[in-house]
């Protein structure tokens, strides 16, 4: 009998300990586990307090190239990474963006009169359609640079002079924009290379315009 109250003490103690730690235990959620608390129109802001900005690099043929120009700029590489603290470059899986010619196209069907025409057109929209799912060959090319929580007051400024920096050293950059940095954290993690627009909360296309603001 007595061997029976103890072991159920010692089960009484281990359930405590249990409800205790689940008490105790914080819920994460996702934007903390990836470290992202928000995303700007020009960075990704961080739970840390750091804020990321990336450059889009527009990559160059080097197989057309010099050896001294390759040179040249590989150089100029160095340069913008010697000058720069807590600077990451990226490169992942990208498409090709056919939005201008699917929208030429279907410009060219609306208007277009001769059925035959219209059936090619229509062809030639499906097939762009068609290798846009299916390939995805094109590589995207980002320079991230981190931003201390101690230079978040001039942060304008700071994103200004490395802008103005990397294009010294003659590369083709252009500063991220909000779509741009959604698009490239969904073929980080999910290797989505076939949405157009990711939503900036799920769900959000069902608001009307009005809730959407008091948002």
């Amino acid at each position: 009998m007595e061997a029976m109250m103890k072991r159920k003490k010692k089960t009484e103690k281990k359930d405590t300990v249990k409800k205790k730690t689940k008490k105790n235990k914080k819920v994460s959620s996702t934007r903390m586990l990836i470290n992202t608390k928000t995303i700007t129109d020009y960075s990704l802001k961080l739970f840390n307090g750091e804020e990321v900005v990336f450059f889009v690099v527009q990559p160059q043929n080097l197989s057309v190239m010099s050896k001294e120009n390759i040179g040249a700029k590989i150089f100029a590489l160095t340069n913008v990474v010697k000058g720069l603290n807590d600077i990451e470059i990226i490169c992942l899986n990208s498409r090709d963006n056919f939005e201008e010619n699917k929208y030429f196209l279907k410009k060219r069907i609306q208007e277009e009169t001769e059925e035959v025409v219209i059936k090619l057109l229509k062809e030639d929209l499906y097939h762009l359609d068609k290798i846009q799912t299916q390939t995805a060959t094109a590589r995207l090319f980002l320079i991230a640079v981190r931003i201390k929580p101690d230079d978040q007051l001039e942060v304008h400024s700071l994103i200004h002079r490395i802008e103005k920096l990397i294009k010294l050293q003659n590369l083709q950059v252009e500063k991220a924009n909000k779509e741009q940095i959604k698009n490239m954290l969904a073929v980080y993690f999910e290797q989505n290379v076939t949405s157009d627009q990711f939503e900036d909360y799920e769900g959000m296309r069902w608001y009307p315009n009005d809730i959407e603001e008091s948002i």
